[in-house]
């Protein structure tokens, strides 16, 4: 095989791998997006629409369906803007290598520790509160508008920043690493015409923020004292404390851990299966 060949051979299989990682990314972003779920859909249903027309031969309906298609994508720009705009700041945002800062484990387990503590006296004194953790897009948009603070994770400075009366306890708190970047800081709510409309604006704002990025959003309902979490889209609701602290343990534990975790376990498992055999040998 020449040079050439394997040359040509490798640019395709570069053009295969991007096309592939762009109909993912894609498909990605419209899973996790409510209105381009709509779009999606109705593009589907128009699609589907002028096949049957031309089976049919509905000429009508086909000539209609083909002014559509013509000038649907303008359409769809025009009326659609400001969720395409959110695509592409959600693509520029993104972050191929990673979180801001890699956190180590006594770092994971201080941020957990305080962010629980300030959980469990919201939820005791039912004190409304919304915090944001960061992790690989950048929540950049909403913190400039935000009252900047930059201080280490302290449960007593989140129960103080949410604490009735104070003029920030309204807006959320956005944590990058193990630090508050800011607070009073303004999210866009959920679309979703799915969830319920006894739900708030806190949780709507959580459902929102968890729906457009990979932040995780924790919050204690004022009314109820009832701790939720938004995470890719959905909302935990009515959660435990166990239950809260357990989730975010897991989701911040980074995916090498992870794997690092379970190559550990198995490798015991099998030494554990070895040293079985040799004592049932032996006997």
């Amino acid at each position: 095989m020449s040079l050439s060949t394997l040359y040509n051979l490798f640019t395709e299989i570069i053009d295969i791998a991007i096309v592939w990682f762009m109909f993912y990314y894609i498909l990605k972003l419209i899973k996790n997006n409510v209105k381009l779920v709509l779009i999606f859909k109705g593009v589907i249903i128009i699609v589907v629409l002028k096949i049957l027309s031309d089976w049919m031969h509905l000429n009508t309906v086909g000539i209609l369906l083909e002014y559509v298609i013509a000038w649907g994508p303008l359409a769809l720009i025009i009326i659609f803007q400001p969720e395409i705009r959110t695509v592409l700041e959600n693509l520029g945002r993104s972050q191929l290598l990673g979180r801001h800062k890699v956190l180590t484990v006594d770092e994971r387990e201080k941020v957990v520790y305080e962010i629980m503590q300030a959980v469990e006296y919201f939820k005791k004194n039912r004190i409304g509160a919304l915090m944001i953790i960061e992790r690989d897009y950048s929540l950049q948009q909403y913190i400039e508008p935000a009252q900047k603070l930059y201080a280490d994770i302290s449960n007593e400075l989140l129960i103080s920043i949410f604490f009735p009366n104070n003029p920030l306890h309204d807006g959320a708190v956005i944590i990058q690493g193990d630090r508050i970047t800011c607070a009073g800081s303004v999210l866009p709510t959920s679309m979703n015409p799915n969830i319920s409309k006894r739900l708030g604006t806190r949780h709507r704002a959580a459902l929102g923020i968890s729906e457009i990025t990979d932040a995780i959003a924790i919050m204690v309902s004022e009314e109820t004292g009832r701790i939720s979490i938004g995470l890719g889209g959905e909302l935990n609701y009515n959660l435990t404390v166990d239950d809260a602290r357990m989730i975010l343990i897991n989701e911040l534990q980074p995916k090498k851990e992870t794997f690092y975790d379970a190559e550990a376990d198995l490798e015991e498992e099998i030494e554990s299966e070895g040293e079985t055999n040799e004592e049932a040998e032996e006997k």
